[in-house]
């Protein structure tokens, strides 16, 4: 799929999704544990749904392990 068709969720949607803190969100992004944002001007970023869905369905599997 191109990066044009895929969808984009704001902070507040990563945040909504996986229960935790922006500040948390941004840490854990610079601590390499968490997908990379994308810049999608100079003042916002955002992050692709598939990757944060991939993130959260790795814990689970790890959970499970």
């Amino acid at each position: 799929m191109s990066d044009l068709n895929r969808k984009i969720m704001r902070i507040k949607e990563v945040v909504e999704v996986t229960g935790v803190s922006r500040s948390t969100i941004y840490r854990w992004v610079d601590k390499g544990i968490f997908p990379k944002y994308v810049k999608l001007s100079p003042t916002s970023t955002g992050w692709y749904a598939e990757d944060i869905n991939n993130w959260l369905e790795s814990l689970r599997n790890s959970e499970v392990a």
